[in-house]
């Protein structure tokens, strides 16, 4: 292990160019790689907006944050600061709502968290990088810096660097960051934002994939925040969920603060609740069929009355996400086994493949019937369930060798039956199932 860390401290010497530590040590990425534009719609008025008021507290917080930005050279003196309270202290927002009505969208995929982690788990070793405020180190063309300007009681001021609050900046910096790892990602690291996630079969895999990245990094001026990366590790959290060669987990945190909740007293506890559960509803068998007595509730004009099935749906909810299981990451040159069910209310079914004799799911999925399909035969609804599955695994069903288990017999009978299977399918499948 002392070797290994030597030989760590070695490459990260080598490319400490690649490190920054204060605001100030960022240079801005190679304009070659990346610049943020900001394109007007056509029938675009300028517009000019007031300045608010501010108290005496208040102001000194856009005082210290303004000086900041221009001793870091990320602004120029030339819509508005919002000083946001936050845990730890004030952060200054610019209001840039009329400017992102204007603006032109900017539609550039963010990529599948499902899949990368996917990719991401089974692996040895892993480092977990963080970009120093990432926003700020994406220069905005010189055409369209005007466009950034806020007043405060200092001046105007205008960003030579993307901040936050500009509706395609997200966009922005994914592209940038797919321009500079282009031939890494998927095979080396994930790029999702300014989380990078380098990873390696092997120690000295690992080593060369994360030399090859902070060559990269040093040599557009990407800056990594060193506070925030993790070196060597076997796990980590990423999105949300905890990676490691075992494969996908839930993070154990944030499921220890959603089981301490109180039962919910209304509609937007509800909601609150079932979205951060939902979050994690691919490793809940059945997440529709148990939640169900609460997303009654979110029902236009429905009473709210929390009646003890609702309580035994979130208690149980509550349950299945600390015992929730290890998802596993699918190997593509074995078969999937898929099994589907369903009920009177919804419809349900688990993904998973065979290791070493035993089943291990890679992703649970469920919905609800609507009116209409509530009024289906057990058959029906079984075979709803099967086109079900078909549909939300697709992506990985598609050229895979794939053996379907169901607990209902009539179905073997109804796919033996030439006449009835491509009437009945076709039927499900019309139907936007």
């Amino acid at each position: 292990m002392d070797e290994e860390k030597k030989r760590l401290i070695e490459v990260l010497k080598a490319r400490k160019q690649a490190i920054a530590w204060k605001l100030m040590d960022i240079k801005g990425i190679n304009p070659s790689f990346c610049t943020h534009r900001i394109l007007m719609e056509d029938e675009f008025m300028p517009v000019v907006q007031s300045q608010r008021r501010l108290n005496p507290n208040m102001q000194e917080v856009v005082k210290k944050e303004v000086l900041k930005l221009l001793d870091a050279v990320v602004t120029n003196e030339k819509n508005e600061l919002i000083p946001t309270r936050t845990v730890t202290g004030w952060r200054v927002c610019i209001d840039y709502r009329k400017l992102n009505d204007a603006t032109r969208k900017d539609h550039f995929p963010l990529p599948f968290i499902d899949h990368m982690l996917e990719r991401l788990s089974g692996q040895q070793f892993y480092c977990f990088l963080d970009g120093y405020s990432g926003y700020f180190q994406i220069p905005i063309s010189a055409e369209d810096q005007e466009k950034t300007t806020f007043i405060c009681p200092y001046g105007t001021f205008t960003y030579r660097r993307m901040p936050f609050g500009l509706c395609n900046a997200p966009a922005t910096f994914q592209r940038c960051m797919v321009a500079i790892f282009h031939d890494m990602i998927e095979d080396s690291m994930e790029v999702f934002m300014d989380d990078f996630s380098v990873f390696g079969s092997s120690f000295d895999h690992w080593l060369r994939n994360l030399d090859r990245m902070l060559a990269r990094c040093v040599e557009t001026n990407l800056m990594l925040n060193w506070e925030k990366c993790h070196f060597m590790v076997k796990e980590g959290i990423v999105l949300g969920h905890k990676i490691s060669r075992a494969g996908i987990e839930v993070d154990k945190a944030k499921i220890e603060t959603i089981s301490k909740l109180p039962p919910p007293t209304n509609v937007k506890s509800i909601r609150s609740f079932l979205g951060h559960a939902g979050f994690y509803r691919w490793f809940i068998k059945d997440f529709s069929k148990i939640s169900r007595p609460m997303t009654q509730l979110l029902e236009k004009d429905a009473p709210f009355v929390f009646s003890e099935e609702c309580l035994r749906a979130f208690e149980l909810l509550k349950e299945k996400l600390v015992n929730a299981p290890i998802l596993i990451a699918p190997d593509w040159s074995s078969p999937f086994e898929l099994m589907c069910e369903a009920s009177d209310f919804a419809v349900g079914a688990v993904l998973g493949q065979r290791r070493d004799k035993h089943f291990h799911p890679i992703y649970y999925a469920s919905k609800t019937l609507n009116n209409a399909q509530e009024h289906y035969t057990t058959t029906e609804e079984e075979l709803l369930a099967m086109v079900f599955a078909f549909d939300k695994f697709r992506s990985y069903l598609v050229l895979s060798k794939t053996i379907v288990y169901t607990d209902h017999v009539a179905l073997r009978y109804l796919f033996n039956k030439k006449d009835a299977k491509p009437r009945l399918i076709m039927d499900f499948v019309a139907s936007g199932v």
